[in-house]
């Protein structure tokens, strides 16, 4: 084992996650420490950031930090250009994925009536067979989700800030032009980062692209979607409905109107299950570790400027 002081890794808070990120630590070869003696962070509680915050104000050393979450909006105010930030960037993409084909499938099939309905109901449905999808953010849960979409033959348009092209896309557009995008859609899914650039990208003029027969599934962020907007758009039959596993507010409060909108399927932000994702961010640890000891490149490098 390494005695360079570099190799010291402190996995903290030591609640959740931490037994299975320390052995992913030990396992690539690194050393456990204390905070305080620590080169490298891993933090394992993703919802405290106020707590790595205090972490960080008392042991201001670290040289890396490392984020269990794809999305790191509640970390952004910590960020800065002094140690390398890494975050989770596609680590849960694949059940992610298919927890967005889910969603799909069960909109597009009717599922919210039916799971609701104590009565035989009328048919309704579409299939997703040869449907127009179009697909917000170009990382790993959107390449993830075009694996799946193959077998459905559906043409695909993808909305990413660069305009460069993507296998298996029929057409790729900016955010500046992403409304084109909408028309004529039949399936809008949501799998992008959280920016001052994306929040409500989902908003009033947006929905009035949307066609009464189209599905919005949202396995990204609540702050993509302007929730009064959406209800005033499926209350108005401008779109067919919405399955959402984040919302904005979240949690999403009791007697919300959300809850009880038959055209809504809601899923508790369970789209990676601690189950699902815990082996799946041991495993990035560990690669990661690898790659620090090795004075390699790490995955999953957060861009500072850009947030994400």
């Amino acid at each position: 084992m390494s005695t360079d002081p570099g190799s010291t890794i402190a996995v903290w808070p030591r609640s959740g996650r931490w037994e299975s990120l320390e052995a992913a630590v030990t396992d690539a070869g690194g050393r456990l420490a204390a905070p305080a003696d620590a080169a490298g962070l891993i933090w394992a509680d993703a919802s405290r950031p106020d707590l790595l915050a205090e972490l960080l104000a008392a042991h201001d050393h670290f040289e890396w930090v490392s984020l269990p979450f794809a999305g790191i909006d509640p970390y952004l105010e910590l960020l800065d250009d002094r140690r390398i930030w890494t975050a989770a960037k596609g680590v849960y993409a694949e059940p992610v994925a298919e927890h967005a084909l889910t969603l799909a499938l069960a909109g597009m099939r009717g599922l919210p009536t039916y799971a609701r309905a104590a009565r035989w109901a009328a048919p309704e449905g579409v299939n997703l067979l040869d449907a127009a999808v179009t697909i917000y953010g170009a990382g790993g849960i959107t390449r993830s989700l075009l694996r799946l979409l193959e077998p459905f033959r559906c043409r695909v348009t993808v909305v990413r800030r660069r305009n460069e092209p993507m296998t298996g896309v029929s057409q790729v557009v900016t955010l500046d032009d992403h409304h084109e995008a909408l028309h004529g859609a039949d399936l809008v899914v949501l799998a992008l980062a959280l920016t001052d650039e994306t929040r409500h990208v989902i908003d009033e003029a947006a929905l009035a692209c949307f066609s009464p027969h189209t599905w919005l599934v949202n396995v990204a962020r609540g702050g993509h979607v302007d929730t009064v907007a959406l209800l005033s758009a499926l209350d108005e039959g401008r779109l067919a409905g919405a399955a959402l596993d984040v919302t904005d507010p979240e949690p999403l409060p009791e007697g919300h109107p959300l809850w009880r909108h038959s055209k809504v399927l809601i899923t508790p932000h369970i789209a990676n299950t601690p189950e699902m994702g815990v082996p799946l961010l041991a495993r990035h640890t560990r690669a990661n570790v690898v790659r620090w000891l090795d004075g390699r490149p790490l995955l999953g490098v957060v861009d500072v400027a850009a947030g994400y």
